[in-house]
């Protein structure tokens, strides 16, 4: 038997992602028996650089996704831990939706984005990730993004470090609130 018919016996090729094990384990989720602090209330106590932060407002600041779907997916989050979005003031709406605004510019300014995919999972059952804090994905998009990589690997492709991502796109945060 050759060394390749031990490694891949079933003629694969294998792309190891080992970074994606937290993600599936569960970990850093404050839902069922995940973390037991809110990484979105911990993120805003470290560096921008840090914590992966695009920009900061007073109610609000967009993160990057550490388990993104397309280079450049970041997300809104309100500062408060609130987990539904008919909780959230009239503030935080406001600048939640002025903050997707300014993604979708920054995205497009750095990235070329030709669009977007923008939402939200409500609860555990939709999706959320992290149900118990609120958080708005903003994923951008371009004409061929989704190839045979995720379909048949199961393994999403990112061009760039997400420390890099990050400083690009905060260098293009639009700083008007006026789009």
């Amino acid at each position: 038997m050759e060394l390749a018919d031990e490694i891949a016996p079933d003629g694969l090729q294998r792309l190891w992602m080992p970074h994606r094990l937290a993600y599936i384990k569960g970990e850093n989720r404050t839902a069922h028996g995940g973390a037991e602090a809110c990484p979105f209330c911990e993120i805003p106590k470290l560096s921008d650089e840090d914590g992966l932060i695009v920009a900061r407002g007073t109610e609000v600041y967009a993160v990057l996704n550490l388990y993104p779907y397309n280079s450049g997916h970041l997300m809104v989050v309100p500062y408060r831990h609130v987990a539904d979005y008919t909780e959230i003031t009239p503030d935080e709406t406001a600048e939640l939706s002025d903050f997707t605004k300014r993604a979708m510019t920054a995205l497009r300014d750095a990235s070329q984005a030709q669009g977007f995919n923008i939402g939200m999972n409500m609860g555990a059952v939709a999706g959320a990730g992290i149900a118990g804090h609120l958080h708005q994905h903003v994923v951008p998009r371009w004409g061929g993004d989704a190839n045979f990589m995720p379909v048949v690997a199961r393994t999403k492709v990112l061009p760039q470090l997400l420390a890099d991502t990050r400083t690009v796109l905060a260098g293009a945060w639009p700083v008007s609130k006026t789009l």
